[in-house]
């Protein structure tokens, strides 16, 4: 399973549970809560209307009978124009157009003396809780459903106790209830259930649009450190990269912050330390073998000078000793030249160089080494001039044309064309085998010269190789049958 889908499983998973448990706590303490309120309130109007009743009481106005309006108590007109009032009230989106309080009275006993609905007038409250804890001096409450298995047809009663003075002694002379159905706040409570439940929904989105913003970006980051790591790798054993590519530059060391960034610089030095060890190592490698051949000719030329030799085969030996120290010059000149430019970045290239001065350049330094072999140079073409390092340009083509000489038979023809931001150079020899032109460019990679003569150190394409990619250039090699076409594109200027 990729990172990013397991940091997003993770969050998804964390704010799922969390996102659970907080809606369902809120959704839960919706209801009781509303209820809270709404019997604090009844607590207020009982206890208020228990007072405006207590006058009426004690003087007997209220001992109502069954099938009696007890109009006669100013308390019962008052509550019974309560109970008629038109009412149209718009409270916050909500129009309330009935007054839902039913009151009733009773007296010591649990007797039922009043009912603003005339439903229970002289019925025995005693047993009710609020009845029955009022009368004793405790707070009385109570939910009662109307349907038994209705929970909307609830109804809170909330009792207050009406007290008399008698011989100078304040006395509970009975009990005052409010009642209101529960399904008058019930539409309250849906509201906020859904608010709660819409707001649960949408801080979910921004909780998750939070979750998938830092896992992109977590794994943005993580991929920059991935490409780089990639980009800074050298090839594994046994792998070979193509030289007709463009060497692949590095990426700049990622700037990440916090603990990425620190192991990103960790991975930058930690690249720097191998790259200086593997560069060491490849040299070695590769030059020892190179310089095993030459040096175990020398050593046998010279054990055999040791030896009384004829002055032809002495001079034979003492000319192979001579070849092979120059063989050895050649190899170390190439490498040190080959060692700078790899520890380089880029050409510095300060100002216009025209290709076709470079091309004369590296025609001369080769033209006393041509003639020996009897090759006729030719340059075609004018080229373009561009931000180029001159120096590196002339080596190249020196490199270019001096593989073409060793190739090309005797009396044959190089040529150097120029053509826009391009060099080629041709010559007439047998050309490569198809199987080594990919590695053309590769450090110490040669192939056998015309004639069956010893193959030479390699070195020579593998400069022109870095010196393209300082130039952001590339080299091209085909055959063109006979011989082998070498062409340098340099960047457009």
């Amino acid at each position: 399973m990729r990172l990013g889908i397991r940091l997003l499983f993770a969050f998804f998973l964390i704010n799922g549970i969390a996102a659970f448990f907080v809606l369902r706590v809120f959704m839960a303490e919706i209801k009781p809560s509303v209820r809270e309120v709404m019997e604090d309130m009844m607590v207020d109007t009982a206890n208020i209307l228990a007072e405006l009743a207590s006058d009426d009481l004690a003087a007997g106005r209220l001992n109502g009978r069954a099938g009696h309006n007890n109009d006669s108590s100013a308390f019962a007109q008052h509550v019974r124009r309560y109970a008629t009032r038109p009412i149209d009230a718009a409270i916050w989106g909500f129009s309330k157009q009935s007054l839902d309080y039913r009151i009733y009275v009773t007296d010591t006993t649990g007797r039922v003396l009043f009912d603003s609905e005339n439903r229970a007038v002289g019925a025995d409250y005693s047993q009710w809780r609020d009845v029955a804890l009022t009368l004793r001096g405790e707070y009385g409450a109570r939910s009662t459903r109307d349907v038994d298995a209705d929970d909307t047809s609830g109804v809170m009663h909330v009792a207050a106790p009406i007290y008399v003075q008698q011989d100078g002694v304040r006395k509970i002379a009975g009990v005052l209830t409010v009642a209101k159905p529960t399904r008058t706040v019930q539409r309250f409570i849906d509201r906020a259930e859904r608010k709660v439940f819409m707001g649960g929904l949408l801080l979910l989105a921004l909780s998750a649009a939070v979750g998938v913003a830092v896992t992109l970006w977590m794994v943005w980051n993580v991929r920059r450190l991935r490409d780089y790591a990639l980009s800074v790798q050298g090839p594994a054993d046994g792998e070979r990269r193509d030289p007709n590519q463009p060497q692949a530059v590095a990426l700049a060391v990622p700037q990440v912050p916090g603990e990425l960034g620190d192991l990103a610089r960790a991975m930058d030095r930690m690249r720097a330390r191998l790259e200086g060890r593997d560069y060491i190592e490849g040299y070695v490698r590769a030059l020892t073998h190179e310089l095993k051949s030459p040096v175990a000719a020398i050593r046998g030329a010279g054990e055999l000078l040791q030896d009384d030799l004829p002055a032809a085969d002495r001079a034979e030996f003492a000319t192979q000793v001579v070849q092979q120290t120059e063989r050895l010059q050649r190899i170390i000149d190439r490498l040190l030249e080959l060692s700078k430019l790899e520890q380089r970045h880029h050409a510095e290239g300060r100002a216009p160089v025209a290709l076709h001065d470079c091309a004369e350049a590296a025609m001369a330094q080769t033209r006393a080494r041509a003639g020996q072999r009897g090759i006729r140079l030719t340059l075609d073409g004018q080229g373009s001039t561009g931000p180029w390092e001159a120096e590196l340009v002339t080596l190249a083509l020196t490199n270019l044309l001096d593989n073409a000489i060793d190739f090309a038979p005797a009396g044959s023809t190089v040529r150097v064309e120029l053509d826009g931001a391009t060099v080629a150079v041709r010559d007439s020899g047998p050309g490569v085998p198809d199987y080594a032109l990919p590695r053309l460019g590769e450090r110490f990679f040669s192939t056998a010269r015309p004639g069956g003569e010893r193959s030479g150190s390699g070195l020579g394409l593998a400069i022109v190789q870095r010196v393209m990619a300082l130039h952001g250039g590339q080299m091209v090699v085909r055959n063109t049958a006979p011989g082998l076409r070498v062409t340098l594109h340099f960047s457009s200027p």
